[in-house]
C-alpha cells in the first residue's frame, strides 16, 4: 500500500489553535523541493465558521465528505472531554478504516474515535487527565497510561498537544522515512523522535546538577551502539548501582534505560537502512544485535515493517539530503 498523501483535519468547535496550526505545518506542500506533496484539508460536520479554543473565527470550507478522499484522517482535540460522534461521522469513519485509511487522534480527540468503536479490542494512549473517565466510558479499550502515543496500524492515538506531534513525525517516519521526518522535525525545532512508551511528563522539570552526566552519558551510548550494551554498562558510565541509575534516568529523561537504548538502536537502524546498500546482518551488528534474527522481531515489532521491508519502502538513497533539508528550511 502506497504512503498517505491525502491528510484531512476533522475539527469541532474549540479545536485548538496551537493544534491546527502545528499539524499545518508538518503537513506543509513542498512539492517544489521534490519531497512527498501532501493535499492538506480542513473539514467539519458541516461547511461554515468554527470557533477556535482562543476565541478566533475559523472558516472550514469542507464537510464529511471529504473524509472518503482521505488517507490519513486526524481528529483533533475540542472543549468537549465526552464528544458524542454523530451517526453521519461514526458511519465516515468507520467506512474511511475499512477503504484503509489511517485514522489518528490525540487528546480529547481520542474519545471521539473511541466512541466510534474503532478502538474495541486496542490498546490506546489519552491525555493523563482523561484516563479514569476513558477507561470508565470505553472498557472494550485498553487504555495505557503513561504513554506518548501507541501505534496500532491502521488507528493511532496519542496523548496531548506536544504528543500530536510526535504522533504525527511518528506516522511521517514510518509511511515516508527518517530524512522526511527528521527533516520536519527540524523546520519545527521539535525531537526528531520520541518513542511512544515514554512517560507524557518527568518528575524533574528544572534542571539538575546530574543533566550534563545524562548527557555525557547518552552521548557515550549513541557512540557506542554496536556494542552489546546493557543498563548496568550506562550505570557504570555514571558511577551508579544499577537501580540508582535507572531511578535517575527515568527521573530525568521520560523512559527507562532499556527502552531509550532500545529506540537509539532501532533508529540508528533506519538510517542505515535508509541511505546505504549494508546487508542487514551488518546493520544488526553496527546497531548492537549479535543475532540477526531478533534484531528483525524487534525491527518489526517496534517499526511495524521488517528491515528489507523498511529498506525497499523508504530507500532514499538517490535524493540528496541538501533538498529535504532545503525543502523544510522554508517552514521555519
Amino acid at each position: 500500500m502506497a504512503a498517505f498523501r491525502s491528510v484531512v483535519v476533522f475539527a469541532t468547535d474549540g479545536v485548538s489553535t496551537f493544534d491546527i496550526g502545528g499539524i499545518g505545518a508538518i503537513f506543509a506542500d513542498r512539492l517544489e523541493a521534490e519531497l512527498p506533496p501532501f493535499d492538506f484539508t480542513v473539514c467539519a460536520e458541516r461547511p461554515g465558521p468554527l470557533r477556535t479554543d482562543l476565541g478566533l473565527s475559523m472558516h472550514v470550507t469542507h464537510g464529511l465528505d471529504r473524509l472518503d478522499k482521505a488517507d490519513l484522517i486526524i481528529l483533533m482535540p475540542g472543549y468537549d472531554t465526552r464528544p458524542d460522534p454523530t451517526p453521519e461521522l461514526v458511519t465516515a469513519l468507520r467506512s474511511a478504516n475499512r477503504r484503509g485509511s489511517i485514522i489518528a487522534a490525540f487528546c480529547t480527540g481520542t474519545h471521539l474515535l473511541a466512541a466510534t468503536g474503532l478502538l474495541d479490542g486496542r490498546r490506546a494512549s489519552t491525555h493523563w487527565h482523561l484516563l479514569e473517565d476513558f477507561a470508565t466510558l470505553y472498557p472494550e479499550v485498553t487504555v495505557t497510561a503513561d504513554t506518548l502515543y501507541i501505534d496500532e496500524g491502521l488507528v493511532i492515538t496519542g496523548a496531548g498537544i506536544v504528543a500530536g506531534i510526535d504522533m504525527c513525525l511518528h506516522l511521517l517516519r514510518r509511511e515516508h522515512g527518517t530524512a522526511v521526518a527528521n527533516a520536519a522535525a527540524r523546520a519545527l525545532v521539535a525531537a526528531p523522535h520520541r518513542d511512544g512508551d515514554e512517560a507524557q511528563f518527568i518528575d524533574r522539570s528544572v534542571p539538575g546538577n546530574e543533566d550534563d552526566l545524562f548527557t555525557e552519558v547518552v552521548g557515550w551510548a549513541r557512540a557506542n551502539l554496536d556494542k552489546p550494551l546493557l543498563v548496568n554498562d550506562l550505570a557504570a558510565q555514571a558511577l551508579m548501582s544499577p537501580r540508582t541509575f535507572a531511578r535517575r534516568f527515568r527521573a530525568a529523561m521520560g523512559t527507562t534505560p532499556h527502552s531509550w537504548l532500545l529506540t537509539q538502536r532501532l533508529n540508528h537502524a533506519e538510517q542505515l537502512l535508509e541511505t546505504t546498500d549494508l546487508r542487514i546482518e551488518e546493520i544488526a551488528r553496527l546497531v548492537g544485535y549479535n543475532s540477526v534474527a531478533v534484531f528483525r522481531e524487534q525491527f518489526t515489532k517496534r517499526r511495524g515493517l521488517s528491515p528489507r521491508d523498511h529498506r525497499r519502502r523508504h530507500d532514499r538513497r538517490s535524493e540528496p539530503d541538501a533538498s529535504v533539508e532545503a525543502a523544510f528550511r522554508t517552514a521555519g
